[in-house]
């Protein structure tokens, strides 16, 4: 389900947790608060290295949305060391290749070398953790990068303008309301002085978990941790305000209306995750919840509404529960031809209906099990998903120490539970619902114009 565009890393973390292999994971705490985890995995001769802030858009509050994803890109604009884009230009002499992320959660950094070069990765990292300079010239030039990137990657894609606005409307006084993007006139508004704070008040090694994984010696990193990041200096960093979400009392709904071909049906439901659920089980319920409603060809709704009612011409379900706030169950729609929205959502309600009443079957459940422990398995064979897999549980509160429990407490699940969460979850007082309504170009251009 691609709904969030900012997030694709963290969408990846969403099909499941491996099975097994964080068992022999080390944790290390350097003297000034930074966190170091490594996994060995020496199956091929190269290293990833992450270091995750937390910190991400969820972190801000309105005037500066955005100040997290522009920070990102100003950390690869020089230090007092390197100038703008060396950095990029000397891990990539070196054979490797190297990016960042942000999330609502977090921000993120990663190098994937030669095992050898992890040394000069370290290095590197550890000179931008503390020697940003910020030049507001670079910071002009950047900005109006991130303003063009909005403008692409949101306002001119449908779909994700609908998200948005999907989340704007879902969430009154929790964080997760703000695009990880930022809002437009906030971007414009943003100086460098507003990134200098951001950057002294999150970026403290005590803030930062550094992950290592693949075919190194746990103690030879964490040599190299000290050497390299255990002197710098840090401040203590105070845990931001909860903005818990406040009691949704009903259902909402949004309409959008922007250049499309065909219109759009997004629909999500309050649901708790790992860090808010005050039944552990549930998240994981509504993990195979998910599996049942879109888990593969043979899920309800790709055989009942995309084949054989043909009312939509493909639906999907997002769901995660690693995230650090409570969030929503998604779940999104495209009417088939000849077929309204209205239809849509009303075929949608009557198989959430039918959950909600009849119990899935044994050999549906198991169905939806194996694809979990299958997804876990081919997710293993890779040495970067293991760091991100870390670096997330770790950075959103959960733990990474809870990644191999995963597979087990999706096994653990009920069809009793499954209905339980449908019934208590999938209600219409938690329902907020955006549709988009595709409009012609040449009116859009119209409508602009006025």
């Amino acid at each position: 389900m691609k709904l969030k565009p900012y997030l694709f890393f963290a969408l990846l973390t969403a099909g499941g947790v491996p099975v097994t292999g964080f068992a022999q994971v080390h944790e290390f705490m350097l003297e000034n608060g930074m966190k170091l985890l490594v996994k060995e995995d020496h199956r091929a001769p190269i290293v990833v290295s992450q270091i995750w802030y937390k910190v991400g858009s969820s972190y801000e509050h309105s005037g500066i949305t955005g100040v997290s994803h522009v920070l990102e890109h100003m950390m690869f604009k020089g230090t007092k060391k390197l100038g703008p884009g060396e950095f990029s230009r000397l891990i990539a002499e070196q054979g490797g290749r190297e990016n960042a992320f942000t999330g609502r959660d977090y921000t993120a950094y990663f190098q994937q070398l030669e095992k050898s070069r992890l040394e000069f990765s370290f290095r590197l990292e550890a000179d931008r953790m503390r020697n940003l300079l910020l030049p507001p010239e670079e910071f002009d030039k950047e900005r109006e990068v991130v303003i063009e990137e909005r403008r692409m990657r949101t306002e001119d894609k449908p779909r994700s303008l609908t998200y948005e606005q999907f989340n704007a409307a879902a969430f009154t006084n929790s964080s997760y309301q703000y695009p990880i993007i930022g809002w437009m006139d906030d971007l414009r508004n943003l100086t460098v002085e507003d990134l200098r704070n951001w950057y002294q008040r999150w970026y403290s090694p005590a803030n930062a978990t550094l992950v290592v994984a693949g075919d190194v010696d746990a103690d030879d990193v964490l040599a190299l941790a000290q050497k390299y990041f255990a002197k710098l200096p840090t401040e203590e960093v105070a845990e931001p305000k909860p903005r818990i979400e406040s009691k949704q009392l009903g259902p909402r709904r949004v309409i959008v209306r922007a250049p499309a071909k065909l219109p759009y049906l997004l629909m999500g439901y309050k649901a708790p995750v790992l860090n808010t659920a005050e039944i552990e089980w549930e998240p994981y319920a509504l993990e195979v919840l998910a599996g049942v409603l879109s888990g593969g060809n043979s899920a309800r709704l790709p055989k009942e509404l995309e084949r054989r009612q043909q009312v939509v011409a493909s639906a999907d379900v997002g769901y995660s529960l690693y995230s650090r706030k409570s969030d929503t169950f998604l779940i999104d729609a495209t009417p088939a031809p000849g077929q309204t929205v209205d239809t849509a959502e009303q075929a949608i309600h009557e198989q959430l209906d039918i959950l909600k009443n009849e119990l899935v079957s044994k050999q549906e459940l198991d169905r939806i099990k194996a694809q979990v422990v299958a997804n876990a398995v081919y997710e293993l064979d890779s040495v970067f998903y293991q760091a991100m897999q870390l670096g997330q549980l770790e950075t959103v509160g959960v733990g990474w120490q809870r990644a191999d429990e995963y597979v087990d407490r999706v096994r653990q699940v009920t069809a009793e539970q499954v209905r339980e969460v449908a019934r208590k979850y999938l209600v219409d007082k938690g329902l907020t619902v955006a549709i988009l309504e595709p409009q012609a170009l040449v009116e859009q251009a119209r409508l602009a114009s006025d």
